[in-house]
């Protein structure tokens, strides 16, 4: 395994210690890439001697604090202009050599950045998969034939398996957040005009924006600031206004989280679970949270595809597309030649629908700061997506194609690992220029996931708030259809004999695999039949299944709360001790695309995770964080359970 080039940060402090210099770090670059003809990561590499010279020629003009990226080895997507490196966009036949840099490369350049050069994608920017290029298919670098994701594949790739410190890429409908998802990076898409797109070959250019990989929140910030600015030649730029720079702090935010009916999982129990634990983490670091309704947003984002907009992305391509038609990939072809059947009154129509829209839009962000939505619904293999290239590549779209329409900043991060091993993330969505706002949230989220984290779930036993750390290589093709559902989550229905039913192949749109429709939820305290919160789950559609016990692992506890009546926290022991107690629970059927909902009302310190029963079933449940168990906790586990607890003081 090549050696990892290293962070923004790291590179910038190694840099100032004397550690090494960048003609030293070139050689590390150097030897880290793949051979001659790059692989499917890359489609043009700037010559070795050229790298150099660059190196050789910032260390002779500057010193390592004088440029804020000095020596910082970057990536850019093959539809950006780089000067002497040809732009092709995924397609060799429309390629030409670019004379100029585009001004978002220059700006990075004269910021001391050293270009290593140009990365696959997605042809013509079109998919959201990395499984639609000439030049190879990307895998994610978590192994498995898990997609990379795209269109902008190869910059996403290049900065997760540590060849670069940083990529650009382009994002239209998603393609600077999917594939930050799969490659468990950070993906920052920036308010529209924030960078320039001059130089770039446009996708649909009333939409297109430049976007930013990196391995940590900090660092796109970092090269956010080093690459933004308006361009003489770019008539959609916009400055960030000077009032919007300094970023809100978090515990100021309102949160707005989606309502259990507009998530769509796609039958992925394992990424439903997660974006529930992410859920809570968040509500732990902002003012409050509440649902919110995302009809507006999936219908802004169905008209890119299935509304006027796939014409705009022919304004450019048609010439070509008509004079070489058996030069693009004939999905891609496919999907361009809808726009054909659009005219002006299709477009007229669309945009007024489209300010309606935003006009509900706008109206949520007096109501919320920031909304959190999964990046996607469910993870696919290169040979699932071979099987409904288009279908499932709509999949992966439900979450990020509406923001560009709607004029919102977003910014992707990594958000742990299922129980089959694939990765997790969520997007942060907020409106025009709160970029620096949605950053520091992200910052702080990562840096609290980071605090919890040491390795990730090898099985299905791991719990729902499983660390962020990523697997070194996960075997996921050993996974049925690439798709192990959450054995942990089932079997409590399974065994149980409830009958849940089951997403079968074929069942939902595309979806080749098996995944539970329904998870069983052991609840403890205030969450039981008849307790305060009990319509919490009644109005999810929720089931009671049993009444039943933990094994004896268990301490139950009063916590103290502002209404008085106290909070029921349930703490797992270490099973070396014998200070474990059986402890009252009820098992609920709850439908998987619920769980987020019910967790954004949950307040911290509780949590979801896996709790074992007392015939050895692990289902998921809520349990207490260690560290709310101080002086003003009442250790309640003699009475056996929350209802047990509340007679005996009724007794007194």
């Amino acid at each position: 395994m090549p050696e990892r080039i290293g962070s923004v940060s790291e590179l910038r402090t190694a840099y100032l210690r004397a550690e090494f210099t960048p003609i030293e770090l070139v050689e590390r670059v150097l030897a880290g890439m793949p051979e001659q003809d790059g692989g499917p990561v890359w489609i043009s590499t700037v010559p070795a001697d050229r790298l150099r010279a660059r190196a050789a020629s910032l260390m002779a003009d500057g010193d390592a604090g004088a440029l804020p990226l000095y020596g910082i080895p970057f990536a850019v997507k093959d539809n950006i202009d780089a000067a002497g490196l040809p732009t092709t966009a995924g397609c060799p036949d429309f390629g030409y050599q670019a004379s100029t840099d585009a001004p978002v490369v220059r700006r990075l350049l004269d910021a001391g950045a050293l270009l290593v050069g140009k990365t696959n994608l997605d042809q013509f920017a079109t998919g959201l998969t990395g499984a639609r290029s000439p030049y190879g298919s990307c895998e994610s670098v978590f192994g498995g034939g898990l997609i990379s994701g795209g269109s902008s594949s190869g910059s996403a790739v290049a900065v997760a398996a540590g060849q670069v410190a940083f990529a650009l890429g382009t994002d239209t409908a998603g393609s600077g957040r999917v594939p930050a998802a799969f490659n468990g990076i950070v993906g920052l898409k920036p308010t529209r005009g924030l960078l320039s797109t001059a130089g770039v070959v446009p996708a649909c250019r009333s939409l297109d924006c430049v976007s930013i990989f990196a391995p940590n929140v900090g660092d796109a910030v970092d090269v956010l600031h080093a690459a933004r600015g308006v361009s003489a030649a770019d008539p959609w730029g916009r400055p960030l206004p000077v009032e919007r720079v300094p970023a809100r702090t978090p515990g100021t935010l309102r949160l707005g989280v989606p309502r259990a009916e507009d998530l769509e999982f796609f039958g992925d129990a394992g990424q439903s679970v997660r974006f529930a634990a992410g859920v809570q983490r968040l509500g732990a670091l902002v003012e409050g949270a509440r649902s919110v309704s995302l009809g507006a947003f999936i219908e802004a984002g169905e008209l890119l595809y299935h509304g006027p907009w796939v014409a705009e992305r022919l304004t450019g391509l048609d010439g070509f597309l008509r004079e070489h038609p058996e030069s693009v990939l004939p999905v891609t072809r496919t999907v361009l030649e809808t726009g054909r059947r659009h005219d002006a009154i299709d477009a007229f129509r669309g945009q007024h629908r489209l300010r309606a829209l935003r006009a509900q839009v706008d109206q949520l962000w007096q109501e919320i700061d920031v909304l959190v939505v999964p990046t996607v619904g469910t993870t696919f293999t290169l040979a699932e997506i071979a099987e409904d290239p288009i279908g499932r590549n709509a999949m992966l779209g439900r979450y990020t194609q509406f923001t560009n329409l709607l004029d919102l900043a977003a910014v992707t991060i990594p958000n742990g690992f299922t129980a089959a091993g694939r990765p997790a993330s969520l997007t942060l969505v907020g409106p025009a220029f709160s970029d620096t706002t949605l950053a520091r949230l992200a910052a702080e989220f990562t840096a609290a996931t980071a605090a919890t984290a040491t390795a990730a779930p090898a099985t299905a036993a791991a719990s729902a708030t499983e660390p962020a750390g990523a697997p070194a290589r996960t075997d996921l093709a050993a996974t049925t259809a690439g798709h192990e559902p959450a054995r942990a989550a089932t079997a409590g229905n399974e065994r149980a004999g409830t009958g849940a039913d089951r997403v079968t192949a074929g069942s939902r749109a595309g979806q080749p695999a098996a995944y539970p429709a329904e998870v069983l939820v052991a609840v403890v305290g205030r969450h039981l039949s008849g307790e305060s919160r009990n319509a919490e789950l009644t109005d999810r559609g929720a089931v009671l299944v049993e009444a039943t016990r933990t094994a004896p692992r268990y301490r139950l506890y009063r916590l103290p709360s502002s209404d008085g009546d106290g909070l029921p926290g349930l703490l797992r022991v270490a099973e070396s001790t014998p200070d474990g107690r059986s402890i009252e629970v009820e098992l609920w059927r709850l439908p998987v695309t619920a769980v987020g909902g019910l967790l954004a009302g949950v307040p911290a310190p509780l949590s979801l995770g896996w709790i074992r029963l007392g015939d050895g079933r692990q289902v998921l449940g809520f349990l207490c964080e260690a560290y709310a168990v101080g002086a003003d906790a009442e250790d309640i586990s003699a009475a056996g359970g929350w209802r047990a607890y509340r007679r005996s003081v009724a007794r007194r």
